[in-house]
């Protein structure tokens, strides 16, 4: 099954990512924002390349689904996605950033919403996770504004590189929207 790409109502597109995209995912991991609530080190455009090789096998091997957040006709302004993917036990997590220039728009509400939408009801999950550092604010604020309900908070869950973070557990089931 190929990747689909899923169209927004903003005029946003979310798709699999393009090896073109690699200074995007370079950049991304050049971000403080974006390095402060994730693990993306990437050091170069070939380490990108690689990195977006395995996104692909990964879906191919129903492991997870990442999509570029992208204009059409543009670069990848953003990734989101399904990590963790257990298609037998009906779970997996969304990840998901945005370079600076795309920020506060509302396009990760509105992707998450989307991406939601896809795997609840084309790839018949029950339950979604939204996991993020109690200090993330934005996060946060994503998954109220998508849908999500507030579960609690899991102590000391992630490293992070400036240490252990309580997270916020968010979840989204079947029925929920």
């Amino acid at each position: 099954m190929e990747q689909p790409v899923l169209a927004l109502a903003s005029g946003w597109q979310l798709r699999p990512w393009r090896h073109s995209d690699a200074d995007a995912l370079l950049a991304a991991s050049q971000d403080e924002a974006i390095r402060q609530w994730n693990r993306l080190l990437v050091g170069s455009v070939e380490e990108a390349g690689m990195r977006i090789e395995r996104m692909r096998q990964r879906w191919r091997a129903g492991l997870s689904a990442i999509w570029a957040i992208a204009r059409p006709d543009d670069g990848a302004s953003g990734l989101i996605g399904w990590g963790d993917i257990d298609l037998q036990g009906g779970s997996a997590e969304i990840v998901y950033w945005l370079l600076p220039a795309a920020r506060g728009g509302g396009v990760t509400v509105e992707a998450t919403q989307r991406v939601s939408r896809w795997a609840l009801d084309d790839l018949g999950l029950h339950r979604l996770r939204l996991c993020h550092a109690v200090a993330n604010t934005a996060s946060c604020r994503v998954a109220d504004k998508a849908g999500y309900s507030l579960e609690g908070t899991m102590r000391s869950a992630l490293l992070h590189a400036d240490g252990w973070h309580d997270e916020h557990l968010h979840a989204l089931v079947q029925g929920d929207i």
